[in-house]
């Protein structure tokens, strides 16, 4: 059950349908009810992987606020840690440790020791295990306090809107806000909504399943077919086909909570206009960079030992939330890029002169390029089809049908958005549109609208994300 399917929409009316005459608690227990059948939807066997983080993070949180002693607190700490990080290892990393052991062995002649593993990875498990342990880590420093109410705690990490690709939204801002009653669905929320709900359907349908249909026709086909702008058009489209695929869910996600009475965080802040990584991983993925900022690399001793030390803590930091997004060697060297990207920034950043708008402009094309070039090992699907394509750009610069064609669709489908994206960024407000005038706000509706219904692909995509 997907945001941009009529099956989703259906479920999302029924549930509005019955919300909107309950009281609070009553509310709650809805919520809960239905996003169990939203997330059992997928897979009902995965509920009992959800259900078992809730309770063994609930009953944690709840031994923690007794312990007199930060000794035994401790101990309780590593029993959620041990938990949410052994799911995550069992299904996400279990098998390719299989595989790689395997392979080592026999490079030594010595075969295949253990039988290959094969395990359906639980849709989201990355996003509600992080959200999980955020909560215990926060109660064992005294950041948050430990809910009595296992109810709207099993709603906090199972919230249907953002339960299957985020954003990763802490105890201290959400839990709150199923604990205490919230505001009905005003003309302000509904407003904000539905501005949510419809650039954030155009930016999956249009840009990113538009962009797909480019990006798959280059990554799928052989290598030594390929030419170097066929290689570029192909990077170019997957950047904007996993911004719009990733920030599309997150809007429609702050959309649909918003009407719920819900206030879900920004996870994405027009990052292909940073002028830096470290401005790039302050627009991206706003939720999981924050939560490796405060609850890794912070703890690892962040910039407060030496140089050396610094750089060490960025590039574990890196590489550790390349890992998190899946298990493979591609992964773990996009993390690697952005990671030694992030130290010789930090080495250079001193120095730098006041940006002139010239010199802006010039840091914006950069950081985008770098960030194209990581997205290529993030989307291939081996390092040889990575690094066959970056040898590709090094000859071959004819153009072809191809190129042409998909140049001008990506102009056609992208440069309105980006010209919009560039207006808000100038008045650095995620929802100036909703405070312009209603004729403008129709008429950029309209545009979206009928995007949405006469230029859809032929084929739409599952969001890239659930797979993380």
């Amino acid at each position: 059950m997907i945001f941009n399917s009529f099956t989703f929409w259906i479920f999302f009316a029924a549930v509005v349908a019955v919300y909107r005459f309950m009281g609070h608690q009553a509310r709650n227990r809805w919520l809960l009810l239905v996003s169990y059948f939203f997330y059992g939807y997928w897979d009902w066997r995965f509920l009992f992987l959800i259900l078992f983080s809730t309770i063994v993070d609930f009953i944690v949180a709840q031994r923690i606020a007794q312990m007199p002693g930060k000794r035994l607190k401790k101990h309780w700490l590593l029993v959620s840690l041990i938990s949410n990080l052994g799911l995550l290892a069992v299904f996400k990393y279990l098998g390719f440790f299989v595989v790689e052991f395997n392979a080592l062995w026999e490079s030594m002649g010595l075969g295949s020791p253990l039988p290959g593993i094969h395990l359906i990875l639980p849709v989201g498990i990355s996003f509600y295990t992080f959200q999980t342990l955020s909560y215990t880590i926060d109660v064992y420093r005294g950041q948050t306090k430990a809910t009595s109410n296992f109810w709207d705690f099993a709603l906090y990490v199972s919230f249907f809107p953002q339960l299957v690709a985020g954003p990763i939204e802490r105890s201290s801002h959400l839990l709150p806000q199923m604990q205490n009653p919230r505001p009905r669905c005003d003309e302000k929320r509904f407003r904000e909504g539905l501005y949510h709900v419809l650039t954030g359907l155009f930016k999956k349908v249009i840009i990113a399943d538009n962009m797909a249909m480019i990006a798959n026709h280059v990554f799928n086909r052989p290598v030594n077919e390929l030419s170097a702008p066929e290689v570029l058009i192909g990077v170019y489209a997957f950047a904007f086909q996993i911004y719009g695929d990733f920030s599309g869910y997150s809007s429609i996600a702050q959309g649909l909570a918003k009407w719920l009475g819900f206030d879900l965080m920004f996870n994405f802040n027009h990052p292909y206009f940073a002028k830096s990584p470290k401005d790039f991983w302050g627009r991206w993925h706003i939720s999981l960079s924050s939560w490796l900022r405060d609850y890794l690399y912070i703890p690892l001793g962040g910039n407060r030992g030496s140089k050396w030390m610094t750089q060490r803590n960025l590039i574990l930091t890196m590489l550790l939330g390349g890992l998190w997004h899946g298990a493979a060697w591609t992964f773990v060297v996009w993390g690697a890029i952005h990671g030694v990207w992030l130290v010789i920034h930090r080495m250079v950043a001193s120095r730098a002169q006041r940006d002139t708008r010239w010199l802006g402009g010039v840091k914006v094309l950069i950081t985008f390029h770098v960030v194209c070039f990581a997205w290529l090992f993030f989307r291939a699907d081996s390092m040889i089809q990575a690094s066959g394509m970056l040898s590709r750009l090094g000859s071959n610069w004819e153009s072809s049908a191809f190129v042409v064609g998909a140049g001008f669709l990506m102009l056609f489908y992208l440069l309105p958005w980006l010209l919009f994206e560039f207006w808000m960024e100038s008045r650095k407000d995620q929802l100036a549109l909703t405070k312009v005038v209603w004729p403008i706000r129709a008429a950029v509706y309209s545009y979206l609208i009928l995007m949405l219904l006469f230029f859809p692909p032929p084929i739409a995509s599952e969001f890239i994300y659930f797979q993380f």
